[in-house]
């Protein structure tokens, strides 16, 4: 790594300048544990795959050992008793998740893993009647969206080959509202495209599904903590995420959902139910026919898992601290920054940037395409070789993610420098 990436300023010149904006705008790395490195020249990873799976916050051990203290000092009292009660304690989730995605108390609840909240939300929302039958997802949706969405149109009794429409990019979906609406049951997309990293017009797409008479879901798994969000004043009818990417609370972490007010108390609506679905209030005495509450805790089932539920909540507390606009806006630079690097590289080597160049319309994620050779080959040389993490989708994207939390504009400078040395020039 002795070239720089410029006929301009050296390697050295170029990486004070990285430190120096560092200095001017620094993240809260301080505030997370950060891989050290396999390769390369520096002590810590820069960690660019957040997208992927979100760094662990430091104080995520210190609070989840004082809920496992309950446990020993309380046995079964802990679930009234304990310093954060268990009986209540996805409440302590409730309305820091609300403020992240921009919804109501009562809309928001942290419950299971995404898909499972996906199949739970299309019990109620997915109601194929007629024509109306049809499922509009993108071409690229992550493959559990692709087999959750397939596998309920063949629960209905459907063709999910005759009922699920794969579409483009966020234009051919309000295109097809426009021309194909009658057709369309639900529309269900990712905010943020797990592979492009293109935002969604979320508001303006939600208000052509509802025009055309459809249902609108969102899968917010790579939006949520990444782009800020207003739901509530969007209008979809749901949304779920999970919260192991850019939410920091640790693999397979739960996820959280959102069901518009308008929807709230309606008996009309079919749900699964089960122990936690009825009010709180009520639930120990024992009553074999539920009492839904009218908010989003109508949808939860089973009781929830309090060891799991506390990195949630740590990691909720750490967005509240800092705001998603003061995210954004660091967020928005960071990438730029990265996006200005690749600029230098990319035309002489067989790579493209595939995620739309207006800030507007993506959140942190840079996906590379590579145009020869394995991503996940190079990936793992970026890694092994250079100390830089990112995240591989074969057979040809290499995602970049610069979280502003805790990535910095010298973990950027590292990636594109090893990808300079990784990727040969073209004659």
């Amino acid at each position: 790594m002795t070239h720089s990436l410029t006929t301009g300023p050296t390697q050295q010149e170029q990486e004070e300048d990285a430190l120096r904006r560092d200095a001017e705008d620094p993240g809260r790395r301080e505030l997370f544990l950060v891989p050290p490195a396999e390769g390369g020249n520096y002590p810590e990873s820069a960690y660019l795959a957040g997208n992927s799976l979100g760094l662990q916050p430091k104080a995520t051990r210190t609070e989840l050992l004082a809920d496992l203290d309950a446990w020993a000092k309380l046995g079964v009292e802990g679930h009234l008793e304990a310093e954060r009660p268990w009986l209540p304690y996805h409440e302590l989730l409730t309305e820091p998740a609300a403020r992240l995605v921009g919804a109501l108390p009562e809309e928001t609840v942290v419950m299971n893993s995404l898909t499972v909240n996906l199949h739970l939300l299309m019990v109620s929302f997915y109601r194929p009647q007629g024509r109306r039958t049809r499922i509009v997802i993108e071409d690229t949706a992550f493959p559990s969206d692709s087999y959750a969405v397939r596998s309920q149109a063949r629960f209905h009794g459907l063709d999910p080959d005759a009922t699920v429409v794969r579409l483009r990019d966020g234009g051919e979906v309000l295109d097809y509202l426009a021309r194909e609406g009658e057709t369309v049951a639900l529309v269900m997309l990712g905010g943020v495209n797990y592979l492009t990293g293109e935002l969604m017009d979320i508001p303006a797409i939600t208000a052509a599904g509802h025009a055309a008479g459809a249902v609108v879901g969102w899968d917010l798994a790579h939006a949520a903590g990444n782009v800020p969000l207003s739901l509530h004043e969007w209008g979809p009818d749901f949304a779920a995420w999970c919260s192991y990417k850019y939410l920091n609370s640790g693999p397979g972490a739960l996820g959280g959902v959102f069901v518009h007010q308008r929807h709230l108390g309606d008996p009309s609506l079919p749900r699964f139910e089960g122990w936690w679905s009825t009010e709180q209030a009520t639930r120990f005495l024992m009553d074999p026919v539920s009492r839904p509450p009218a908010t989003a805790d109508a949808w939860q089932i089973s009781n929830p898992p309090i060891y799991a539920m506390g990195p949630v909540r740590t990691s909720l507390e750490l967005f509240d601290r800092v705001g998603m606009a003061e995210l954004r806006a660091r967020s928005v630079r960071l990438t730029a920054y990265l996006e200005s690097l690749l600029d230098e590289i990319v035309p002489s080597r067989p790579l493209s940037v595939v995620t739309p160049r207006d800030p507007e319309r993506r959140g942190c994620q840079l996906s590379l395409r590579i145009e020869r050779g394995s991503a996940a080959e190079l990936a793992g040389r970026l890694r092994r070789e250079y100390g830089v993490v990112t995240d591989a989708r074969e057979p040809d994207i290499v995602r970049v993610a610069p979280t502003p939390l805790y990535s910095t504009y010298h973990d950027c400078w590292r990636a594109v420098v090893a990808l300079a040395d990784c990727v040969q020039e073209e004659s």
